[in-house]
């Protein structure tokens, strides 16, 4: 859609985002929202809570700092969710009280309805689980788009089991099926590696309908995808999930400059980090190095970091290694590590406790191979950097993100092929000698190089999406012109449909 030049002198573009209290969730909105405020008359405005907009305050500065200004609009994290203040991520719970972070964004639903109002905003980029926004936009005459995090094959995979349940009449847990009416090549799972959700009734089992008539009801969905990744699932998803979609990722690859931050937040154990990983990656040849992070949320058992480590040890190879601990903080206990293990892999192996700089790690020439939990935005800045992947999947869409990896696109290959499962209560400790021989294996064989080769492409894919001329850079100024011309509309009296 073309502006006049009537329409492009039209008052400032206000656009709401509005993200789920996860940091895999805040970080690439903020992304979206730092790329809006590059265009001119477009006034992006984060909205979220005092400690969650803590981890985007550097973002936000960095972007500031090249005339870029996104604004910050705070709401209080609901007080009736029972978690002690300042914790208001699902990174800072256990996953047995993840359940309070689902509490709270039903307990939020007053919050956005006041601000929304209050504010008109010309539109509303708002995280998938908030699906009340819809109703909220369409009373107030203003688009409201679906906003998420996961990336289409996934989201094609979890919508079609939910309408047939095939996994319903499977004998056991382990025994394989196909996943119905999927584009592309068959899909194999088993019952014991689906989402929760799909096994037993929870939070998201009950909020399933609302969370879909919500989205099929909004102006359109925007996902951090690229078109190319997914083309036929892509195709497939605006036929049957929503109105109109925008693929516009890899959001982490707009701006290099700022991955060394990115979701770092602003404390001194933060820097020190990156400024510790960026020098240690510096002494290493390329490609020699193994990185190890498993995401924001995901943390191990004792007994299976000690697995891990003597893994990594046995195999020979460099690695940088990010730890979490149960105690979920920047602070991470040491008891789980084998004696004298860590003056035992000194100078070949470094531990990092707490946050590091997942993007700009990847992106360092040092780093041959990522050791990963599937999480989509780790995936999708393995690919952007051209990296291929040990694949460790352990919670929600994980496992079905990891198919589209190893099986469709084959930039990956499994840690365990042992019995696995999204459930807590069945994890099975994955031994030492499983790591090293998978490790080995991948490091040392015929496989890797082709892996590598086929990662390379996808990253020049990649980045051609987000570059100016490119699938992602079109369907966001696709994205931005039409909430322009959706503005001016209302100013005119048009109904939005």
């Amino acid at each position: 859609m073309a502006l006049s030049g009537e329409e492009a002198r039209a008052p400032k573009l206000r656009v709401f985002f509005i993200p789920f209290f996860a940091t895999s969730h805040i970080i690439p909105m903020t992304d979206i929202a730092c790329q809006f405020a590059k265009r001119p008359s477009v006034e992006p405005t984060m909205v979220i809570t005092a400690a969650n907009a803590a981890l985007i305050r550097p973002t936000l500065d960095h972007s500031a700092s090249s005339g870029h200004t996104v604004q910050l609009l705070l709401y209080p994290f609901p007080s009736a969710a029972h978690l002690p203040s300042g914790i208001e991520n699902l990174g800072s719970v256990s996953s047995d009280e993840s359940w309070k972070i689902y509490k709270a964004v039903d307990l939020s639903r007053d919050a956005h309805d006041r601000i929304i109002r209050e504010h008109t905003p010309d539109a509303i980029i708002s995280d998938i689980p908030f699906w009340w926004t819809t109703a909220i936009a369409k009373d107030l005459g203003i688009p409201r788009i679906t906003f998420h995090a996961a990336g289409v094959f996934p989201q094609c995979v979890m919508n079609n089991l939910v309408k047939n349940r095939v996994h319903d009449h499977v004998p056991t847990d382990s025994h394989q099926f196909t996943i119905p009416d999927l584009p592309g090549p068959s899909i194999e799972m088993v019952k014991s590696e689906l989402p929760e959700f799909l096994k037993q009734r929870n939070h998201l089992t009950r909020a399933w309908d609302d969370l879909k008539k919500s989205q099929l009801e909004s102006y359109g969905v925007v996902v951090n995808t690229f078109y190319e990744l997914e083309h036929e699932y892509c195709d497939y998803y605006r036929e049957v999930d929503c109105q109109r979609a925008w693929f516009v990722g890899p959001v982490a690859l707009y701006d290099e400059q700022g991955k060394a931050g990115r979701g770092g937040g602003e404390s001194e154990a933060a820097r020190e980090n990156r400024e510790r990983c960026m020098r240690w990656l510096g002494g290493k040849e390329a490609g020699s190095v193994i990185f190890v992070c498993f995401g924001s949320w995901c943390c191990f058992e004792d007994e299976q970091l000690r697995e891990m480590a003597l893994g990594l040890e046995a195999s020979g190879m460099e690695f940088l290694w990010v730890v979490r601990s149960g105690d979920h903080g920047e602070h991470v206990k040491t008891e789980w590590m084998p004696e004298g293990w860590e003056e035992r892999v000194k100078g070949k192996g470094l531990v990092v406790r707490g946050w590091a700089p997942q993007a700009a790690i990847l992106d360092h020439e040092a780093v041959g191979v990522f050791m990963t939990h599937c999480g989509w935005n780790s995936l999708l800045e393995g690919l952007g950097s051209g990296k291929p992947m040990l694949t460790w999947p352990l919670a929600f869409d994980h496992f079905i993100s990891e198919r589209l990896m190893v099986e469709v696109l084959k930039v990956g290959v499994r840690v365990w092929d042992g019995f696995r499962s999204t459930s807590e209560k069945e994890k099975v400790v994955v031994p030492a000698e499983a790591i090293e021989n998978a490790v080995r294996k991948f490091m040392e064989g015929g496989e890797r190089e082709k892996m590598r080769k086929r990662a390379a492409e996808w990253a020049e894919i990649a980045g051609a999406a987000v570059a100016e001329g490119g699938s992602s850079y079109k369907d966001l100024n696709s994205l931005i012109d039409e909430l322009f011309v959706l503005q001016h509309e209302r100013k005119n009296g048009k109904h939005i449909e």
